[in-house]
């Protein structure tokens, strides 16, 4: 299990029956009395859920839901996003199958954006900048577990500008497009590159980096992290499509 600030990435490795349930139980419950607010239950390893399985998804979703958090299912496979859908599960939480990832299209630069807003991190104030970053998220009319992700994904770049730099010059620009959010998060450190799509560094100086990075690209369409064509510093750029 991964956990970093208030998201947590929980692997189920194995089927969700009434033999399993309760280890799984244990696990979110924990992390929901602990404070943690966003829950990503990652099924890669599942291929088989019962109605002990069913319920303990529902209850953990519905206590959630009632912490103000949110709780998502990704990497179903065929079968159980099918159990899935009959429960109607898919109703109350975002459940997404094996793949099912939308392809990011490159933006063309003749398109203009909707509008384009621009605001500086206060490094002294970080909760507050915040704040201010989700009000402008607000106007992107997104569904409420997209706007909630997009928010976290943003705070943890927020949050990487002004932990690997001293954060005074650290921005965040929110553009909308008429069919995708665009957010990027610039700051004036020594910058920093990744590949789109290239694996993430395992070494310990990075390790902090690399898990935040893991959870943007989890929570995004699009994550693309690359140094200012001019001057010192990173961009990072966050996508999140609107259709």
């Amino acid at each position: 299990m991964e956990e970093h600030s208030n998201i947590a990435l929980v692997p189920v490795d194995h089927d969700l029956d009434v033999s399993s349930v309760d280890e799984v139980r244990r696990t979110l419950d924990a992390l929901i009395d602990g404070g943690c607010r966003r829950i990503v239950l990652n099924l890669s390893g599942m291929s088989f859920v019962d109605s002990a399985g069913m319920a303990l998804i529902f209850r953990e979703v519905r206590r959630m839901r009632q912490a103000g958090g949110l709780v998502s299912i990704t990497n179903a496979s065929d079968r159980v996003l099918r159990s899935l859908r009959i429960a109607r599960l898919v109703d109350f939480a975002p459940v997404s199958g094996c793949g099912e990832r939308p392809r990011v299209q490159e933006l063309d630069p003749g398109v203009l954006p909707e509008w384009r807003s621009t605001l500086s991190i206060d490094p002294t104030d970080l909760a507050g900048s915040r704040r201010r970053v989700e009000k402008m998220l607000a106007r992107l009319g997104l569904a409420a577990d997209a706007s909630f992700d997009l928010a976290l994904a943003v705070g943890e770049a927020m949050g990487n500008a002004v932990d690997h730099t001293d954060g005074h010059c650290a921005l965040v620009t929110v553009a909308r497009y008429p069919d995708r959010a665009v957010i990027e998060v610039t700051d004036c450190g020594c910058g920093y590159e990744l590949e789109p799509g290239s694996e993430l560094p395992e070494v310990s100086d990075s390790g902090e980096r690399g898990r935040g990075i893991r959870l943007m690209r989890l929570l995004a369409d699009a994550v693309t992290i690359a140094r200012k064509p001019s001057g010192r510093g990173t961009v990072v750029r966050i996508v999140k499509l609107l259709a």
